[in-house]
């Protein structure tokens, strides 16, 4: 039985609506195991008390139909106040359905429409609603695709380190499941020159590599003052990256992949990793990125948001084990051609909620996201 949440006079969620949107990148992108050249976000609107809520969510098309077929009525008639409530209930309804990847990714963006909808109503920006924790959230600037030249990868790091401010960047590696080693280690020497002495590098290598490989690769990162080795073999290995975090120097870092609040435990019960990530838009939105962050903290951890920023930025002010959040580009670029209200990174850090704007502050540019429609 699903949890009752209505009481006489509340506000209730009356209509679900969800909307595909697909993107052309403007160049083509790549990590260690992936190419792309497109980037699909999934919009969902969630309407009651005469206002709406606005999620998103960044995955296959197939997650509207979720939305649609499996959570729309599940939410509708709900108390708009009661979000834990709804999420409860989302996550029961697809127990047969298999909650792990689109299917969350579709219970996160109703989740965050939901946050957003209760902050609307209330008047709020979502921080105050929450509870600020800082004001300022330190972001970092993520790209460098396996796919850009010498130049392209110049340039970006440039752009984020030199014009914006932004004393943090991250490039990714492992291209070809590790089969490119040596243009790796390039890669991560022409970066630190690019890039400078002061500002910290990242690298990502999306599991691409296999575990006495990483720790070989960790020891070059270390070499030019690489701190953050993310995925350096599969986040399904948490043993794998136990061994790697014992053995190199950059911390070792993973969670992006987490669908479910138990995956974070296993995750920092293995001790896997030195700074847990978690993505609302896939880990069950909101709700359960807070539940993350709870667990990190518990554990002496910091936790780091997984691209989609403007999601992240309000929930990450309010929690105060933030690392920071992943400024990328590929998702910055979209939220920036969407929406109306999007944050500022001059100097490496955002500020949610400083206009006062109720919810998270995007405004869907309902003409402009027209050209892209594609469900």
């Amino acid at each position: 039985m699903a949890p009752q949440t209505v009481g006489r006079g509340e506000p209730l969620v009356h209509r679900v609506e969800t909307a595909v949107y697909t993107v052309p990148t403007d160049a083509l992108e790549g990590d260690g195991t992936l190419t792309w050249d497109s980037t699909t976000m999934v919009v969902v609107q969630v309407h009651g008390g005469g206002a709406t809520g606005l999620g998103y969510t960044y995955g296959a098309a197939a997650t509207a139909h979720v939305v649609d077929q499996q959570l729309a009525d599940v939410v509708t008639g709900l108390s708009v106040w009661d979000v834990p409530a709804a999420n409860e209930s989302m996550n029961r309804a697809v127990r047969n359905a298999g909650r792990p990847g689109l299917i969350a990714g579709a219970v996160s963006a109703v989740d965050i429409a939901l946050w957003d909808l209760k902050a609307r109503l209330l008047g709020l920006p979502l921080i105050r609603l929450l509870g600020a924790s800082r004001t300022d959230v330190p972001v970092y600037g993520s790209g460098g695709f396996t796919t850009y030249d010498e130049h392209q990868l110049d340039r970006q790091l440039r752009g984020w380190v030199e014009e914006l401010g932004i004393p943090r960047v991250k490039i990714k590696i492992g291209e070809s499941w590790g089969r490119a080693e040596r243009r790796d280690r390039e890669r991560i020497a022409r970066a630190r020159r690019s890039i400078g002495d002061a500002a910290e590098l990242y690298a990502d290598a999306n599991g691409g590599y296999a575990c006495k490989q990483a720790i070989r690769m960790g020891r070059h990162l270390d070499e030019h003052g690489v701190t953050w080795f993310e995925e350096p073999v599969s986040s399904d290995d948490p043993a794998g990256l136990a061994d790697i975090r014992a053995a190199v120097l950059p911390e070792v870092t993973a969670g992006e992949y987490g669908y479910t609040l138990a995956y974070f435990g296993q995750m920092l019960g293995a001790g896997a990793v030195d700074c847990l990530q978690a993505d609302a838009t896939r880990c069950g939105g909101i709700t359960v990125w807070l539940r993350a962050a709870a667990l990190a903290e518990a554990a002496g951890l910091e936790l780091s948001g997984h691209c989609a920023p403007h999601v992240h930025a309000h929930v990450a002010a309010a929690i105060p084990n933030l690392r920071h959040l992943e400024w990328f580009h590929d998702h910055t670029r979209i939220e920036d051609l969407f929406f109306d209200g999007t944050l500022d990174p001059q100097g490496g850090s955002i500020h949610p909620g400083a206009e006062g704007a109720p919810g998270h502050g995007l405004t869907l540019r309902s003409e402009q996201a027209e050209k892209y429609r594609t469900g």
